[in-house]
């Protein structure tokens, strides 16, 4: 089985879950971006709280070779619990980096 592509359905499908199962108490909305091509999965939220305006990422993956990275998730319910339910392996989620993970991940531009 692909494992790649079943993660990439698994995110996609949280993603749009969680976006959906949110309560609208206030002016904001969420929208879910899913990138599959590039690999990145995100809950936006935009609007206005009171009398300030929002815009903000509450929940960030990144899907990396056959591991997800999770950058950001700021939900109450943690969208990491609900991949796992799921059916993504705990071992393949990485939501603490360490800098050398990082830095085979990003490339630094050469100095010239």
């Amino acid at each position: 089985m692909d494992q790649t592509l079943s993660y990439a359905d698994i995110l996609k499908k949280t993603v749009q879950e969680a976006v959906v199962n949110q309560p609208r108490l206030q002016a904001i909305k969420l929208y879910p971006v899913c990138d599959t091509e590039s690999g990145h999965f995100l809950v936006l939220a935009t609007g206005w709280t009171k009398q300030r305006r929002m815009d903000t990422i509450l929940f960030h993956a990144r899907l990396v070779e056959q591991q997800i990275i999770i950058e950001e998730d700021n939900f109450e319910e943690s969208l990491t619990q609900a991949l796992i339910a799921g059916g993504i392996k705990k071992g393949d989620i990485v939501t603490d980096l360490e800098p050398a993970f990082i830095s085979t991940d990003v490339r630094s531009p050469s100095p010239e």
